[in-house]
Formats: structure tokens, C-alpha cells, sequence
């Protein structure tokens, strides 16, 4: 095959990808149930939200006559609040994001999009902007950003283990970074640091293969990594299990402090478990930290 026809065969494999995500994020994403409004709010806006009664401390100048002309009691017409919030995201395209420990269950990297880009749906949805960490793809609404979204989150890295994009944040932001956390700690903390400085808070949601957590190896393994920079080879892989799985609880429990530290939240979401609980904890979250 030319390096042409091998190239157009490539990009028509990557074009295919990213419309099928898209498809399945927007089916997980309508199992969300938003409620009548969704996240929308009271505020100052043009388009009106819903009636109310009248409470104490509202201005007469809020009653809506002809709506309490229907009856005896007075009602405020309320308008949707209109400054939208930005959320970015950062979703790890590393290579050690490929990896399932058995055919019947997703790679963490399909589970992590899948999650990612239905989120993003629900906020856009939601009237929020949602867009990436750094310059490649500010925040903004729309079906065409949802697009935009699917096809960068359809892209794979090349390294084992990729760094979090930290730059481009916007000041008092909402973010979702999303990945294993397996590799270098420094630049999780550097970016939570910077985001934290900023006054941005978010979500790490860390994705992980249920054999990272058991450790199910004995006798003769060899272990690779899936970009192929790491491998190491022992005839005792049970042996290994005690320290592995404490270096695992020692990363889990970092995350964790580092949340605290700078007003973020983590969850550990395991791939043989459903993507809908992970999206509805993501969702709320997000939610919750709303301001």
C-alpha cells in the first residue's frame, strides 16, 4: 500500500471515531434525568424561567399583574440567569490509557471519553461552556463544540503517560481532569497548584482497570507497558503484590490530599463498573461546586 492510500486508509479510520463516540456519550447522557430546568438558575437575563409566588423582601416592582389577575394570590416572573460558567477539560490521551485487562471490558481510555464528552454535553446542554485546559479549544457552547470535543477526545498520545495541561485556565473556572494518575505525581500537583491559584475547582474523576487493583499475578509475568518504553520481567509476580497495592493506596490517598488542599473532589471510577454512576457523580460534583 502507498504512503498516500496508507495515510487516507489512517484518517478515515480516525474520522470514524469520533462520530461513534459522540453517539454513544449522547445515549449516556440522556439517561441523566436534569430536572425541568436542568442547571439553570434565577437571575439577571432576558429569557423568562418559570413563575413564582411572591415572597417576603421581593419588590412590588417584581409582581407579574396580569399572571395575578388569575387568582388571589401575586407571582414574580423570574428571568434565567445568563453568565454561563466555563469548564475545562483535561483528558489524558496517554498510551497507558489503552489498556484492558480482559475482551469483555472497555479500555479505561473509551471509558474516560465516553464519561468525559457526555458530561460535556449535559453542561453545554445545561447552558455552560465547556472547552479544553490550554488554548487548543477555549470554552464555548453549541452542537459544533460538542463535535470539536469528540474528535480531540477521539486522539491517542504517544507517551505512556501524559502531563496535565494546566495553562490557559480561566480564572474562577470549573475543571474535569480525567485519567489514570498512574504516572509522575509532580505535575498533578503542579497543575492542581496553579489551577487552585487561579481560584478554579473541579474534579479529578481517575479511571481504573479492576486488575490494577487486585493485582491478580503469580509465578512467571512479564509486565509492559502499553506504549512499549517499560517492561520488567519476574518469576514471582505474587511477591510484588503487597508492594504494588500499597504504592497504589499511597497514590490514591495523595490524590486525595491534594483535593482537600485545593477545593477539588476525586473519585476512583473502575471499568468494569458502569459509566452512568461515574457521569452521575462527575455531573453532581460539578454541580455542587457551582458558584
Amino acid at each position: 500500500m502507498s504512503d498516500v492510500a496508507q495515510l487516507r486508509a489512517r484518517a478515515q479510520e480516525e474520522a470514524s471515531r469520533f462520530p461513534a463516540l459522540l453517539a454513544r456519550a449522547e445515549q449516556l447522557a440522556g439517561t441523566v434525568l436534569l430536572g425541568d430546568h436542568g442547571r439553570r438558575r434565577a437571575g439577571l437575563g432576558d429569557d423568562f424561567w418559570q413563575y413564582r409566588p411572591l415572597r417576603a423582601g421581593d419588590s412590588y416592582r417584581q409582581i407579574d399583574w396580569r399572571r395575578s389577575a388569575r387568582g388571589d394570590e401575586q407571582f414574580v416572573r423570574e428571568r434565567e440567569w445568563q453568565i454561563a460558567q466555563s469548564v475545562q477539560v483535561w483528558l489524558d490521551p496517554g498510551a497507558s490509557m489503552r489498556f484492558a485487562s480482559h475482551k469483555d471490558l472497555p479500555t479505561k481510555a473509551d471509558r474516560a471519553r465516553l464519561v468525559t464528552l457526555a458530561t460535556a454535553i449535559l453542561l453545554i446542554r445545561g447552558g455552560e461552556r465547556v472547552g479544553l485546559t490550554g488554548w487548543a479549544l477555549p470554552p464555548r457552547r453549541g452542537e459544533e463544540q460538542m463535535l470539536r470535543l469528540a474528535e480531540t477526545f477521539s486522539t491517542d498520545g504517544e507517551d505512556d503517560y501524559a502531563e496535565p495541561e494546566a495553562r490557559g485556565m480561566l480564572p474562577h473556572a470549573r475543571a474535569l481532569f480525567v485519567s489514570d494518575f498512574l504516572g509522575d505525581i509532580a505535575p498533578v500537583e503542579a497543575a492542581l497548584t496553579k489551577a487552585a491559584d487561579r481560584g478554579v475547582r473541579g474534579v479529578l474523576l481517575q479511571v481504573l482497570d479492576p486488575s490494577e487493583e487486585s493485582f491478580p499475578f503469580t509465578g512467571r509475568t512479564i509486565f509492559e507497558s502499553v506504549g512499549g518504553t517499560l517492561r520488567h520481567e519476574t518469576l514471582k509476580a505474587g511477591e510484588l503484590k503487597e508492594r504494588y497495592l500499597h504504592r497504589l493506596a499511597e497514590r490514591k490517598d495523595r490524590l486525595e490530599q491534594l483535593s482537600r488542599l485545593t477545593g477539588w473532589q476525586h473519585l476512583v471510577h473502575h471499568t468494569d463498573h458502569s459509566a452512568q454512576s461515574a457521569l452521575l457523580w462527575v455531573y453532581r460534583a460539578l454541580d455542587g461546586g457551582h458558584g
